[in-house]
């Protein structure tokens, strides 16, 4: 299957093509089809699957196949939950519509609002936006979103957890009823379950299992170790493996700072990326780790949900979530394109509980490589239940580097877990069918896309 067989308009497909996309992934092959046809999805799918171009371009396919007359309104809203995030949704709309006469915007916290509120007088198209700031524009006058036509929801699991859910209630009260919804998220837990059923109509189902999309590829493995005895440990992975590019994760904004100034300290430069940072910072700390002059980066949850480097070597879980998706979802971080990538676990003896969790949703035991001088038998006490030993040679000398700068055999830790995927909301359809898949489009009050911009007003002012 190539992107001329989705039906999409040629300027796309001429962007497309300048881009280099060759061939849809799963996640763009599944959706984009079902959302041309103007149905409602709800998909989960891991950062790294290609969902920005599976709900991007039927979008911007349909807004230039019915272009508006007219001052400029914002016909499509992507709620996102941090500016990291944003920023890269918005680069690839940018180079989508390369060929469109659309204009897009981002619209974020942690910056100034008059360079946004300039924008937004001279009129956009699609506002890519965290919900904080976008509240604080529409309550000073500033947007109007009663125009809106297309309505996304992307990382909506990590929004709920970040405490937005009222902030999305606020602004879907803000969005005509006659729209396409589409929510994405990498888990489907109750709370998104809930969410969907409020604000899809008949949705469609798509989901890629984060196992099948990049895990497979990825060398896990586990070390125990004391809590006072982590920076010590991350320090000798960085300098015996010698990473080219490293994501180490702490669950915490002060943790990050103080793991960046031990490194410092021991001779390793790395940068923070956490809430705190102001946007300047955080730009300059991902343009660097993605030029190749920054080797090591360090994250919270929240921050790397905007993170898209493709060459990712290591991922380091300083801190193991509480979470058990979390884990996921940071692993997930390397090994993309169904490229190799290794990632490292610590559990220090106060963890034993989150690995426990970790290893029960990803129905394996994660390998433990005891070949470091940090080892510590009374922290893998604490997990409860001994796992197996990584095999490897733990001969003398120095450790193997695991970056593929040595010869060594890698042990690959695949997953065979399987996620359900997102489910259908409970809503009656509102034309009496079921939500099996149709050529049909919408029927009822929801029209399809072919209705002028004059039945559109009358159908938005209220």
């Amino acid at each position: 299957m190539d992107f001329t067989s989705l039906n999409l308009c040629q300027p796309l497909l001429d962007a497309l093509d300048e881009i280099g996309y060759v061939s849809p992934t799963p996640i763009q092959a599944q959706a984009i089809p079902d959302l041309i046809e103007g149905r409602d999805i709800i998909g989960c799918a891991q950062t790294g699957t290609g969902k920005t171009a599976a709900f991007a371009l039927p979008i911007l396919d349909a807004m230039a196949k019915d272009p508006w007359v007219g001052s400029r309104r914002i016909r499509a809203l992507m709620l996102c939950p941090t500016r990291e995030l944003a920023t890269q949704i918005h680069d690839n709309i940018e180079q989508y519509a390369r060929h469109l006469d659309i204009r897009s915007m981002t619209m974020f916290g942690g910056v100034s609002q008059r360079p946004q509120e300039k924008i937004l007088r001279r009129g956009v198209d699609i506002l890519v936006a965290t919900p904080g700031r976008l509240l604080d524009l529409i309550s000073q006058g500033y947007v109007d979103l009663s125009y809106v036509q297309f309505l996304v929801l992307d990382e909506a699991d990590r929004m709920l957890d970040m405490g937005f859910i009222r902030d999305i209630r606020k602004i879907l009260a803000q969005i005509p009823k006659n729209r396409q919804s589409l929510l994405f998220s990498a888990t489907i837990p109750r709370s998104i379950a809930d969410l969907s059923r409020d604000m899809l109509y008949d949705p469609v189902s798509v989901s890629i299992t984060p196992e099948s999309a990049t895990v497979e590829a990825i060398e896990q493995s586990l070390m125990f170790v004391m809590r006072s005895d982590k920076r010590g440990l991350l320090t000798y992975i960085i300098e015996e493996e010698r990473p080219d590019k490293v994501l180490v994760f702490s669950r915490t904004k002060h943790g990050c700072n103080r793991i960046v100034r031990q490194l410092g300290q021991d001779g390793i430069e790395a940068l923070p990326i956490h809430g705190n940072k102001s946007q300047g910072a955080r730009e300059n700390a991902l343009r660097r780790f993605r030029n190749g002059t920054l080797q090591v980066l360090v994250a919270t949850d929240v921050a790397s949900r905007g993170i898209d480097v493709s060459d990712i070597s290591h991922v380091i879980n300083l801190d193991l979530p509480n979470e058990p998706e979390v884990y996921v979802h940071r692993i997930g971080r390397t090994g993309r394109a169904g490229q190799g990538g290794i990632t490292i676990a610590f559990c220090d003896e106060n963890e034993g509980e989150y690995l426990r969790g970790i290893e029960k949703m990803i129905r394996q035991v994660i390998p433990v490589d005891e070949d470091h001088p940090f080892h510590s038998e009374k922290a893998r006490s604490r997990k409860g239940n001994k796992a197996p030993k990584k095999q490897q040679n733990r001969g003398r000398g120095r450790r193997q580097p695991r970056n593929g700068k040595s010869n060594g055999n890698r042990s690959n830790g695949k997953s065979n877990h399987q996620s359900n995927g997102g489910r259908n909301g409970r809503r009656q359809p509102r034309n009496g069918k079921s939500n099996q898949r149709s050529n049909g489009g919408r029927n009822g009050r929801r029209s399809g896309r072919g209705r002028s911009r004059k039945q559109h007003k009358r159908q938005t002012r209220y």
